[in-house]
């Protein structure tokens, strides 16, 4: 079980840090998007700093859940991260469920953190 929670925690980790390094790098390429796609990532774009942000939040969390030491912390940070992504793929439909199936599996990664750890999380919320 050991193993497994170690090779699940590592793959979330990378997955994050890609998605952080691709909002300042722009390697991904982007699926076509509908009308109402588009006006969503023209008004992020308004927004100059919160893609950077977001991108930021990501690529360190991701770096601090591939290490055990620091999974909790990096699993509180990317934890409201995570609540957007999937109010965002719950909402749009041009992502298809196939984004809202990879987003819930992620969720429940990072709450399987959250509660693993929830000894170490406790002391800070009592």
């Amino acid at each position: 079980m050991k193993i497994l929670k170690t090779i699940l925690f590592v793959l979330f980790g990378l997955m994050f840090i890609n998605a952080g390094l691709d909002k300042f790098l722009h390697y991904n390429p982007i699926p076509p998007m509908d009308a109402e796609m588009q006006k969503v990532g023209a008004a992020m774009m308004t927004i100059k700093w919160i893609l950077p942000l977001v991108g930021l939040i990501e690529l360190i969390s991701g770096i601090l859940v591939i290490f055990p030491k620091t999974r909790t912390l990096g699993a509180v940070m990317i934890f409201p991260v995570m609540i957007g992504i999937l109010c965002h793929n719950a909402t749009f439909t041009s992502m298809g469920p196939a984004g809202l199936l990879i987003g819930s599996i992620l969720f429940l990664i990072n709450i399987w953190m959250i509660v693993d750890n929830w000894n170490k999380i406790k002391s800070l919320i009592s």
